[in-house]
Parts: structure tokens; C-alpha cells; sequence
């Protein structure tokens, strides 16, 4: 039996917002683009790069995600496979098109559009919270609700 293999791992930053739609079964699908760059020196030293633009489709609970967390310019890692599609255009024309359907994605930056705060996704529980930092809170007198200047060396790493 012959193997086969069909996957595409690509780091990129996305060359617009992601595009979130439905298909008629209500089945949810994200398509945006990433771009890849590829530096290189030339034999008399010139410097040379050469940029790639790349179509990803992403499918269900991962397409709702890559459109709620993805903007344009941000750093992602996708990892998937290439599926090559071909239709009919309105003029006649046959047109063919080769995407990264999407199986992963991990986002590798920390930008996020100005104005946005920051979200945190969980929050630590004070069972889970360390014996020490529970003392001192409940030790702490409630009016002393003032910042307090933090010294380097009072930093335990």
C-alpha cells in the first residue's frame, strides 16, 4: 500500500480580517490570507526577499475562533492541508484556486487593535491561589486600597 502525505504548517501574519460565513446548513466557515517572507543574499551580496500570499480556510468551531481572535497583521501559526478547487466563473471562464484547509491554528503575538482591553480567559480561584499571597491578603488592613511602589529587588525572579 502506498502512502501519502498532505500538510502544510505555515507562520504568517494575516493580510486582512478574517471572513465568517455560513453555508446553508448553517455550517460556519472563516477564509483569510497570510503572508510569508523569505530573506536571502545573493552571490554578490545584495539582499533579496521574497514575499507569498497564502488562502486558509478554516471550518466550524475553528472557523468561529480564527474570526473572533484574528485581525489583520497579527502573527499566526496554521497547520493543515492543500486543497485545489476549480468552478466556473460568470463570464465562462474555468478559474481554479489552491487554499490551506485548516485543521490547527496558535495565535504567536500579543497584538491587539488599540482601544481593546485586554481579556483574561480565567481567573484564579483563591483555593488555587498560593497560601502566601492569601496570608497577606487576608492580613492586609481594608483601607490600604493604595498602589504601592514595587522595588526590583523585591521581585523573586
Amino acid at each position: 500500500m502506498a502512502r501519502s502525505l498532505n500538510r502544510v504548517q505555515l507562520i504568517g501574519n494575516l493580510t486582512r480580517d478574517p471572513e465568517l460565513r455560513y453555508t446553508p446548513q448553517g455550517t460556519a466557515v472563516c477564509s483569510f490570507s497570510i503572508a510569508t517572507n523569505r530573506n536571502w543574499t545573493t552571490d554578490t551580496g545584495e539582499k533579496k526577499e521574497e514575499v507569498e500570499f497564502h488562502r486558509i480556510v478554516a471550518w466550524n468551531k475553528l472557523a468561529e475562533l480564527c474570526s473572533q481572535f484574528l485581525v489583520k497583521g497579527r502573527k499566526v501559526y496554521v497547520e493543515g492541508r492543500l486543497s485545489t478547487r476549480s468552478w466556473n466563473a460568470q463570464d465562462g471562464t474555468q478559474k481554479q484556486t489552491t487554499e490551506i484547509i485548516i485543521s490547527d491554528m496558535i495565535l504567536l503575538d500579543s497584538k491587539r487593535p488599540e482601544g481593546e482591553a485586554v481579556e483574561r480567559v480565567s481567573e484564579p480561584t483563591e483555593d488555587k491561589a498560593p497560601k502566601k499571597a492569601k496570608k497577606q491578603k487576608e492580613e492586609a488592613p481594608e483601607e490600604q486600597n493604595e498602589e504601592e511602589e514595587i522595588v526590583p529587588d523585591d521581585i523573586p525572579f
